[in-house]
């Protein structure tokens, strides 16, 4: 395992830096990301300072995900003594080692994927970025629909990788419909059937997923609504996407109570 261990910390530094790097170019060049973003307001651009907070925190996230690939021992290693039950330990380190570098390829395409969008998104070459947001997408939901329930004894390796690999498949779901609607040029208000079919996806998106998923798709439809607000044309649109936003809520709160009551009601 010592050779894929080493494989994976190669992939998620290269692509994490690759990818931060590229980010920071797109922030500071002119125009940047967001004077590209405004230039092309569609029917589900969100409001661009919902992507800048969500990269931050993602970024804090995932650091901390590659630490842990870095600063923990590889299942064989050494084990901490006097934590829990040792056999049940190990096996649930074995369990985060063996997900984490199944994820690792995955999330290295997702970075190479990012970073390659905004090389077309800043030359606003929408329909090239939207093929790379695509395979991000779908290979992100792939990856999570993959990973392995969390339990009260799950490591910590393996809790970060879900936390990695759903924060970056839920604004995957924000980066290939904002991107989407750009490239086809896309104006609010939609047809009445694109409405009814996003109004009808984020709550039952939610009730389909974990909570963790489902909040960040309830990140989403908050972003796009909020960005929608005070779009000329867009009548009722981003109310009745506010309203979605507060159905996925509710979804989202009533799928919590039972992961609440199985951490903390025992």
């Amino acid at each position: 395992m010592g050779n894929e261990v080493s494989r994976a910390r190669a992939l998620t530094v290269s692509s994490f830096l690759t990818n931060f790097a590229v980010q920071t170019y797109g922030m500071i060049t002119t125009p940047n990301m967001k004077d590209v973003a405004e230039a092309n307001h569609f029917a589900f651009s969100p409001n661009p300072w919902f992507i800048a907070a969500f990269f931050s925190g993602q970024v804090i996230l995932q650091l901390a995900w590659i630490r842990k690939l870095f600063e923990q021992d590889k299942p064989g290693g050494y084990q901490a003594i006097g934590a829990g039950n040792p056999e049940v330990q190990a096996k649930e380190d074995e369990r985060g080692w063996k997900v984490a570098l199944s994820y690792a390829p995955v999330y290295a395409l997702g970075n190479f994927c990012i970073a390659g969008w905004l090389f077309f998104w800043l030359r606003e070459d929408f329909k090239a970025s939207q093929l790379l947001v695509t395979i991000n997408t779908f290979a992100q939901l792939l990856a999570v629909a993959a990973l392995p329930p969390l339990t009260p004894t799950s490591s910590s390796l393996l809790r970060l990788t879900h936390f990695v690999a759903k924060t970056f498949a839920g604004i995957g779901v924000l980066d290939f419909i904002d991107n989407g609607g750009v490239a086809t040029r896309y104006r609010a208000p939609p047809s009445n059937l694109v409405q009814a079919a996003t109004y009808a996806f984020f709550p039952l998106a939610a009730a389909a997923s974990k909570p963790l998923f489902g909040s960040i798709l309830l990140y989403d439809v908050v972003a796009v609504a909020v960005g929608q607000m005070g779009v000329v044309g867009a009548g009722a649109w981003p109310t009745r996407l506010g309203w979605t936003a507060l159905a996925t809520a509710g979804v989202v709160g009533v799928k919590a109570v039972p992961t609440l009551k199985e951490y903390f009601g025992k």
